[in-house]
């Protein structure tokens, strides 16, 4: 009978979630009844512990493809082209997924590089790296006349640029000849040398263009886009910091947001919903007062900087633990109203907590803010589908200064893999689209996402099991990169070609091990924790 109950007590905490999350998610932040918002940190090479320029992204939508293959350098012929979509929501498959819906194409150029090609393709042989995050804009300025949608755009910057500032002008080039066609976005690009915020919105419905601004980070600063508009005031004489596009004022002032000599910042002209959002607002302060604490910002404030200087060089450490953040230890702690007494009078953490999900059922568990994209939410998200840190350095050759710290699914119970930007191939099971085909093991994706979802049943326990495998390995795997780097560096002096081998069978290797970790996890799991269900 007490098994009974433990187990009948764990189908509600699964369950509960998810009606509370129907009622009060705000539709703003759904895509087909699954909610979506990614989040993206970026850090300047004065900033970082090595020198290395860093993005990064957490492609937080259980509809965005969970597979990731490598496309290499092309040679292209005269009169190919490239295909334009636009994704549509597709319900068919097993799982809810995107389709997406051909709507024309533009010339390809005669060569193209290669690339890591996520989701939202994310970084090339030539060190260019991109994060995303969606900030929406205002309605009317959606336009269906454009070509170009978000995911697309990732991918031309990287298969014809090698700077941030080219990909920054090529986009605006494009975009200006094939128009946008998708929401508000930001996204992040970094090359060897800096990184730039880049946002862009909509001309107008009926309209062909589009509306983008981009601000340079600083080199000793850090900045983050958490689904909202952050560039404010700007100045598009000061080439060094900012690039805009030629419409960007009269867009504004026809159509009645701005007039001259008024001040005019850009997230509020065009986005200004997306600073009204507490889901946002809460991610932004999160995570510059974990790498500026001293600035001893308010977390209820409406706006922060575009960037700050952090009190300390940022390591590859630190910004993981920033993305597996769950707000524990500040007055938006998502465990501190998920406790419960036993039967001697004990207060325990409950067997339902989950820093995965409770701000998904916060009116509840009574814990602070709304769900949506008014409401709380986390950095750290169980529907992410997988995450990266791009480091970029200008002291290696590219086949071995770019490398993506990849991590799929939820990464509070993940674990970064270095891969280096140079590699031919992946794991097969990385390869598989296996969510969209329902569940296998064969697939990397729902290997680490069979791990997050059981951990997060009884996550006041299952955490500390977790972790105490990921985190030794995790350290392992940052403090063996120089040696690895060096071994490249050696073999490269004396032959490309095995430098690369060298990487490419080290960065599968890698993959592979941390599966089957993932795989032995899952079942340990499952058998301590068997009677307590």
């Amino acid at each position: 009978m007490k098994k009974k109950n433990h187990l009948i007590l764990c189908v509600i905490g699964l369950l509960m979630p998810f009606l509370v999350w129907a009622q009060t998610a705000d539709k703003s932040d759904w895509a087909g009844g699954y909610p979506e918002g990614c989040t993206s940190i970026t850090v300047g090479k004065l900033a970082s512990f090595d020198g290395s320029v860093m993005t990064s992204h957490t492609d937080d939508s259980h509809r965005t493809r969970s597979w990731i293959d490598i496309v290499p350098d092309k040679t292209h012929k005269k009169g190919e082209v490239v295909n334009m979509y636009k994704r549509v929501q597709n319900d068919s498959l097993a799982m809810p997924a995107y389709g997406h819906q051909l709507v024309g194409s533009i010339p390809q150029v005669s060569q193209t590089y290669g690339y890591i090609n996520t989701a939202y393709p994310s970084l090339n042989t030539k060190q260019l790296g991109i994060g995303e995050s969606t900030f929406g804009g205002r309605e009317e300025l959606q336009s269906d006349q454009g070509l170009i949608d978000c995911q697309r755009l990732c991918l031309l910057m990287l298969e014809r640029e090698t700077t941030a500032r080219g990909a920054i002008a090529m986009a605006g080039e494009l975009l200006k000849e094939y128009g946008w066609n998708d929401y508000g976005e930001a996204l992040t690009i970094a090359d060897k040398n800096e990184v730039w915020h880049f946002e862009v919105v909509g001309p107008g419905r009926g309209k062909k263009g589009a509306v983008w601004v981009a601000q340079r980070v600083p080199d000793n600063h850090v900045s983050v886009n958490a689904n909202a508009s952050t560039i404010k005031e700007i100045d598009p004489d000061n080439k060094d910091m900012f690039m805009a596009s030629e419409n960007i004022y009269s867009v504004a002032q026809e159509n009645g947001w701005w007039s001259p000599g008024e001040s005019f910042q850009f997230c509020y002209v065009y986005a200004p919903e997306s600073r009204t959002s507490l889901a946002s607002r809460r991610r932004e302060w999160r995570v510059f007062d974990l790498l500026a604490p001293s600035l001893k910002l308010d977390p209820n404030q409406s706006d922060y900087p575009f960037s700050v200087k952090p009190d300390t060089l940022v390591t590859l450490e630190k910004i993981i633990s920033v993305f597996k953040d769950y707000y524990e230890g500040t007055p938006f702690d998502m465990t501190k109203d998920l406790t419960v007494t036993d039967e001697n009078g004990k207060s325990i953490i409950s067997p339902l907590a989950s820093p995965h999900m409770p701000y998904d059922a916060n009116k509840l568990y009574k814990i602070n803010g709304g769900w949506g994209w008014l409401g709380e939410r986390t950095i750290a998200r169980w529907y992410t589908m997988y995450a990266t840190i791009i480091q970029l350095r200008n002291w290696l050759p590219d086949e071995i200064g770019g490398v993506e710290w990849l991590a799929m699914d939820n990464v509070a119970t993940s674990i970064y893999v270095p891969v280096y930007g140079c590699v031919s191939d992946l794991p097969v099971q990385y390869k598989t689209p296996g969510r969209v085909n329902g569940y296998t093991l064969n697939s990397a994706w729902w290997i680490f996402n069979r791990l997050g979802t059981l951990a997060s049943q009884r996550w006041g326990e299952m955490r500390h099991d977790v972790d105490a495998v990921w985190m030794p390995m995790q350290k392992q795997l940052i403090e063996e990169q120089k040696s690895i780097d060096q071994e490249a560096l050696k073999l490269f002096e004396k032959s490309p070609e095995k430098a690369i081998i060298f990487l490419d069978n080290y960065s599968n290797q890698q993959g592979e091990k941390v599966m089957e970790e993932a795989i032995k996890l899952g079942d340990f799991l499952w058998t301590k924790y068997d009677e307590k269900f």
